[in-house]
């Protein structure tokens, strides 16, 4: 692995371990909680598709006429991921996206699926509906990194802090309250979606940040300072609902 990445991993960590150990996760005690939980984690979900396809609009051409656009590595890269991510298959084996898979979990364990779905009906390339502060704010820092338009930041923020960081103890969590049944769509997306990260996904994202780099220290600089400004961001949305869990 590439000596930058290592070094970022490193500094990042504690920010790593504040997510994969927050007391957010202890704390889930029914289906319920869950569902609290996937209320506000469906706008991570989408909105990480929205890095990625921000990358692959930066880094290939989504346009007509077709012409080959920027380092061809970089492109299979980006297309790769987006091949699994946007139209990989769900639990029947029928073509979906993670998001849409995780909206079908939702809707399996009766979670309230109005906010999001209201939500994608009204947003646009201009406009970002409210949804609530924790939210808004989650958004707002994935937003800023988007449109600053420099693919190495963009693929920081799609890279670092992501569902990777979702513990073993989680996926334990829900299987235990998979008793009826209930769960088994928000089990199958959380076992997919850390097997491509852990095995696919996560490498690649990874090698498309040491290619965007190269040896720029500037941008292997602000890689690490946008990886921390997304983890800060991640911890104070399980905040937000460790705080719903509480009430």
């Amino acid at each position: 692995m590439n000596q930058k990445i290592l070094e970022i991993n490193s500094n990042i960590k504690s920010y790593k371990e504040d997510i994969i150990n927050h007391p957010l996760y202890e704390n889930l005690k029914s289906i319920k909680d869950i569902s609290i939980l996937m209320e506000h984690h469906v706008y991570a979900v989408w909105d990480f598709m929205s890095l990625l396809k921000s990358l692959q609009y930066n880094l290939t051409c989504t346009s007509s006429p077709w012409k080959p656009v920027g380092d061809s590595k970089v492109r299979r890269l980006i297309n790769s991921i987006v091949l699994e991510e946007e139209s990989d298959v769900d639990m029947n084996g029928m073509p979906s996206s993670h998001f849409e898979m995780y909206l079908d979990a939702m809707k399996q364990c009766k979670a309230n699926t109005n906010n999001i779905e209201k939500f994608i009906s009204q947003v646009s390339s201009n406009y970002i509906p409210s949804v609530n502060k924790g939210v808004d704010d989650f958004l707002n820092t994935t937003f800023k990194v988007i449109d600053s338009g420099q693919s190495h930041k963009i693929a920081a923020a799609f890279t670092f802090g992501r569902e990777d960081l979702i513990p073993d103890m989680f996926t334990a969590i829900v299987k235990e309250y998979n008793s009826k049944n209930n769960l088994s769509k928000f089990v199958y997306y959380l076992e997919r979606h850390i097997e491509l990260d852990g095995g696919e996904h996560g490498p690649l994202a990874l090698q498309l940040i040491s290619d965007l780099c190269g040896d720029d220290k500037i941008k292997w600089r602000e890689v690490e300072e946008t990886a921390i400004y997304c983890l800060i961001a991640r911890k104070k949305l399980w905040d937000i609902v460790l705080s719903k869990l509480k009430r």
